[in-house]
């Protein structure tokens, strides 16, 4: 164990001048490596001198003669150093093709659905060493597991961060309506009485029916029918195939199912607030080479996977 009393009579710098002086053997060269005026030198060597109750150094001619304990001490001194050098040296640049461990995300279902394929493809060919591995994250549970080290970083509409976590925007996620035209003809635009006639799936992974889409529908009036509530998105796709009933789902899922499964789209009929999409990451992950690489990796995906999709929505890159 470290004696602390002892080490704080000297400090870094101390032990910095006494290296180079044991290289040069000389004051006024010493002093030019290490950027000081003589007179600093010379008080500095006079602190070692004090903390170390040893002369160190003897001047011989023009030059300086190591003591017996300057001399003993010279190579732990040196070695200690180097490894404080090694240590805080600019670290290397991440590099993700020579990598090999897990990329963790965590994402919400419909996120899931829109982003994920297209995240481990790009990841695949980046760093084949590399293994992408999907958690489901709850907004509820996002943080907290995200505190244990579950994912890297998760997406989602998440709570107001704790100080130790930043929320950074992605974008502002829009809803839109599907249904499969084959089971439910429907005139364009749809209507508003047309919306709220139809049969409707709903989504809720606690079983819940009513959501927000309720609350606006009731301002104008309308009630809607609900007849069936699923746990995932990825069980609407087949529910809407197979009734005669209309959902309505986060746009870039929904862009994603029209396009896998053959559905149709519709622009809601009534005006319904956006979901702020945002990243959480913890804050000691900032700066960290590997972390940053993943987070822009996946702004990259996700906004040529938003594009493709036909979502007119741009990501933000603040978590970069």
């Amino acid at each position: 164990m470290m004696n602390d009393a002892t080490l704080r009579k000297i400090d870094l710098n101390l032990l910095l001048a006494f290296s180079v002086l044991m290289q040069e053997r000389n004051v006024s060269r010493a002093a030019e490596r290490l950027l000081l005026g003589q007179p600093g030198l010379s008080a500095a060597l006079r602190r070692l001198r004090e903390a170390l109750d040893d002369e160190l150094f003897v001047r011989v001619g023009r030059g300086l003669q190591p003591t017996p304990r300057a001399l003993s001490i010279a190579p732990a001194i040196e070695d200690a150093l180097s490894g404080i050098e090694r240590a805080i040296r600019p670290q290397a640049d991440f590099d993700p093709a020579n990598w090999q461990g897990e990329f963790r995300i965590g994402m919400c279902d419909n996120l899931e659905s829109a982003f994920f394929g297209p995240l481990a493809a790009r990841l695949l060919q980046f760093s084949p060493g590399a293994r992408l591995i999907g958690i489901a994250s709850e907004k509820r549970e996002a943080a907290r597991r995200l505190d244990e080290g579950v994912f890297d970083f998760s997406v989602s509409v998440h709570d107001e961060p704790a100080s130790w976590h930043i929320r950074a925007p992605l974008f502002n996620q829009a809803s839109i309506c599907i249904y499969d035209d084959a089971q439910l003809k429907l005139k364009a635009p749809l209507s508003l009485e047309d919306f709220a006639a139809v049969a409707h799936l709903t989504v809720s992974f606690e079983g819940n029916a009513a959501t927000s889409i309720d609350a606006a529908l009731s301002r104008t009036g309308h009630v809607r029918r609900v007849v069936a509530t699923v746990p995932r998105f990825s069980a609407l796709p087949t529910a809407l195939r197979a009734m005669p009933a209309i959902s309505i789902v986060p746009e870039s899922i929904g862009r994603c199912m029209a396009q896998l499964h053959g559905l149709t789209i519709a622009a809601p009929p009534l005006s319904l607030p956006a979901d702020p999409v945002t990243m959480l990451y913890r804050r000691v992950d900032q700066a960290d080479g590997r972390a940053r690489w993943f987070r822009r990796l996946f702004l990259d995906v996700a906004g040529e996977a938003l594009v493709a999709s036909g979502c007119r929505v741009s990501i933000s890159r603040a978590a970069a």
